[in-house]
């Protein structure tokens, strides 16, 4: 099993000119434990699980490319990117330019969005739902055509794109969050490296529904890392993480992306690098039909 960090808020003593040495310790902090990934949120406002929409809020592929020049190791990405809010080729040339600044370390991390107030408040696209999942496919259409080198034009309901060149190259892996069983996890099953699921999902319903999207769509099921997002409170201890991740690979699951109350505090990533190291050795669980292979261990 794989353990990484997100880093939701940027709330720290000392304001806002705080920010920037704070989020440095949560980046070098990430890498030096040995985790295996760092993740911000793509929002423009504070959500209301972790804060008040008056608190700082950094842009998700700024804060990446920073983290990218003080770290070595981790890979980095948005948990999850919002589909409507960038033009597909502008999103590919974000992360791909995050590729090459972090020698290859960056993911496409997506969703269909589903912050209203922060769209509204900013003035950002935030069509009706279903035209959120029709904007996602085709952008996931787009980047992995382009990803791929491929520079013929693209016609879309919603995007057209003329002569998609996406140069330096890059081939970021996909990840998409959310377990919506009729659209979101076909979409895993057709178009992504990984899933993500917050913690209280049904894990080994939700992977099951992956594996038919999967069978269907002609897709091996081992080749998706199943990811999935944790909170660890503040007086958690090793053990106590170490069994909640073992319970979670018996499900399925691969790599835990963990969200601590203070994602720059020295204690709480020296516990993560604790449990990383013995986690590592931890791999999933057969948990669908009996007789299938256990899962393969994924990249993300």
């Amino acid at each position: 099993m794989r353990l990484g960090l997100t880093c939701p808020r940027f709330t720290w003593p000392g304001g806002d000119s705080a920010i920037a040495g704070r989020f440095a310790d949560v980046a070098r902090g990430a890498d030096e434990a040995g985790l295996h990934s760092l993740w911000v949120m793509d929002h423009l406002f504070q959500i209301p699980n972790f804060g008040g929409v008056g608190e700082p809020m950094l842009e998700a592929y700024g804060a990446l490319s920073y983290a990218a020049a003080l770290t070595r190791r981790v890979t980095l990405g948005a948990l999850v990117t919002g589909a409507p809010y960038r033009a597909p080729g502008f999103l590919v040339k974000q992360v791909s330019t995050l590729d090459a600044l972090s020698g290859g370390r960056a993911v496409l991390g997506i969703g269909a969005g589903w912050f209203e107030e922060e769209a509204r408040g900013l003035g950002l696209p935030f069509p009706p739902v279903a035209e959120r999942f029709e904007r996602l496919e085709e952008t996931l259409r787009i980047a992995r055509r382009m990803f791929a080198g491929d520079q013929e034009p693209f016609e879309g309901r919603h995007y057209r794109l003329e002569r998609p060149v996406n140069a330096p190259a890059a081939r970021p892996r996909i990840l998409i969050g959310g377990s919506g069983e009729r659209k979101t996890l076909r979409l895993v099953a057709e178009y992504a490296d990984a899933c993500n699921f917050l913690y209280g999902a049904d894990v080994p319903h939700k992977l099951a529904v992956l594996r038919a999207h999967c069978e269907r769509a002609g897709r091996p099921y081992e080749e998706i890392e199943k990811t999935l997002h944790l909170r660890v409170p503040g007086d958690a201890s090793v053990d106590e993480t170490v069994q909640q991740c073992g319970e979670l690979a018996e499900q399925g699951i691969e790599h835990v992306i963990a969200a601590l109350p203070d994602a720059a505090d020295e204690a709480g990533l020296a516990l993560l690098g604790e449990v990383a190291r013995q986690v590592a050795g931890i791999g999933p669980a057969t948990v669908t039909t009996p007789g299938r292979p256990a899962n393969a261990p994924g990249q993300v």
